[in-house]
């Protein structure tokens, strides 16, 4: 069995697995209403599909595109299109953005699905497109098109395809859920993947505090032809599950700054996208359910569902029992990396993998920080070798040269420096304005830069309209000195 390699730094977090983990897995019923958001899409790059008063049927596409980056979005059940209108997102920002709400019929009815069960014999390229109109995307919560990791550069030679079932973030049991209960999936996504990459090997990780998924995924693969995936336990760390450090645990090598895994042999996917591949290559079912953790104090009954997506976090709640009294905050993935929400009104999206209900016990106050101590302990901490303390007082400083040259854009924002420090900076917070500040200059440098050209461009022009007009005046004034010597000789 292959041996994890260590990455420097990492904290260990309080688990908080088996609130949600030790219940069995739930089927809700169909949901009242599905609520897309409908990305920003202009009239070359995709179209949306429905209009108030349209009918669906449940795998229809509601948005395409011919954009790589902008995957199809369907419908999850059938019914009818109330409205497009705008409604909050789930973003950072906590801004509004325009929605398809639909009513759901309960009838369910589904359009006709066809998959390739022999996809063997398909080209890749028919296999990726079937992946492309599937919508599916990264389900780990960064949602990336897993159509464009399956093309990298020609150049790069991808020899091992790395799946990622470490959930390193606490309270977060999906992809655990999900290894339970659907390993043939996980391990069938596995094969059809490493066909298409041309691979003969797949690692797949799953943390050492998961042993019913290990012995799950094992079990399946005696069952099956799954002799080139490995089954790797790997320590349980955060961020373990983070895609850099997952490779270099697991192979030993380090992803370039700016890089891409391809780079060094490597393909990662998370375990939900290989089952949505396996789902969609199969049957021709479009990524339209996912399994969502609901758990913390502020929730009645923690546990995992099988979700339509864009099912409102409200009705999700409600089948987990409701809110305790305790319920203090909602929060969109973990404790480490997720976003607060200001209401659950809000649908599950494909990216969304966790809503944590956390309670007051669970939601930490408002932290007085004090002065730096230099005790180092963020840098320890520190699982991309940054050195946050001389980040804090450049980016504090408005450094932005300084916190660049001590690359700024190679942190993850993963909250381990904030974990460990005494002083309870909020250090995160601090490089994530740094980096907002740093994209600002940039666009200002691209205004000036683009108004400099525009200016040397009408000088240019100007020169050129002036040395035309002078060469005109001297032809003009040629052919009247001619006109004038002919006239002359006539007489």
């Amino acid at each position: 069995m292959l041996r994890p390699w260590p990455f420097n730094g990492g904290v260990h977090l309080e688990g908080h697995k088996q609130e949600s983990n030790f219940a069995p897995l739930i089927i809700p019923p169909l949901p009242k209403t599905l609520i897309y958001p409908l990305p920003q899409l202009n009239s070359g790059n995709g179209n949306i599909l429905v209009a108030s008063g349209d009918r669906v049927l449940k795998g229809q596409a509601i948005v395409v595109s011919d954009n790589p980056m902008l995957p199809p979005v369907h419908a999850a059940s059938s019914g009818w299109v109330r409205c497009i209108e705008q409604r909050p997102l789930p973003h950072l920002s906590g801004l509004t953005g325009d929605c398809a709400v639909i009513d759901v019929d309960g009838l369910d009815e589904s359009v006709e699905f066809q998959g390739f069960p022999n996809y063997a014999e398909v080209e890749q390229a028919g296999l990726c497109a079937r992946i492309h109109a599937a919508g599916i995307v990264g389900l780990g919560g960064a949602a990336f098109p897993t159509m464009v990791k399956l093309k990298p550069p020609k150049h790069l030679k991808v020899e091992t395809l790395v799946l990622n079932g470490a959930e390193c973030e606490p309270y977060i049991t999906c992809d655990d859920s999900l290894s339970r209960h659907f390993p043939h999936a996980v391990l069938g996504g596995a094969k059809i993947l490493m066909h298409i990459l041309g691979v003969a090997c797949c690692l797949l990780a799953v943390e050492e505090d998961m042993p019913q998924a290990i012995a799950a995924l094992e079990k399946a693969k005696s069952e099956g032809d799954y002799r080139q995936i490995e089954i790797v336990p790997v320590p349980v760390i955060y961020p373990m599950g983070g895609e850099r450090q997952l490779i270099q645990a697991l192979t030993g090598k380090e992803v370039p700054t700016d890089g891409l895994p391809a780079e060094v042999g490597v393909v990662c996917q998370n375990v939900a996208t290989a089952a949505a591949v396996y789902q969609a290559i199969t049957t021709g079912e479009p990524l339209i359910s996912r399994i969502v953790t609901v758990t913390g104090q502020g929730v009645r009954r923690p546990q995992n569902l099988l979700v339509r997506i864009g099912t409102p976090i409200a009705e999700l709640v409600e089948q987990c029992g409701g809110y305790t009294d305790s319920a203090e905050r909602l929060i969109l993935g973990g404790p480490m990396m997720g976003i607060a929400l200001p209401t659950d009104d809000i649908p599950i999206t494909k990216a969304a993998n966790c809503i944590l209900v956390a309670g007051r016990d669970e939601v930490v106050g408002v932290k007085h920080s004090m002065p730096c101590i230099r005790c180092g302990a963020c840098a320890t901490a520190c699982p991309v070798n940054l050195l946050p303390q001389q980040l804090y007082w450049h980016s504090r400083a408005d450094s932005l040269d300084r916190v660049m040259a001590y690359h700024l854009p190679d942190c993850i924002e993963c909250g381990c420096c904030d974990v460990v420090c005494p002083s309870h900076i909020p250090l995160v917070q601090h490089f994530r304005s740094a980096k907002s500040k740093v994209a600002a200059k940039e666009q200002e440098r691209l205004k000036a830069g683009h108004a400099r050209f525009r200016y040397e461009a009408r000088q240019e022009r100007k020169q050129r309209e002036q040395l035309e007009k002078a060469e005109s005046a001297k032809r003009k004034k040629e052919l009247l000195a001619t006109a004038f010597l002919t006239s002359n000789n006539a007489c």
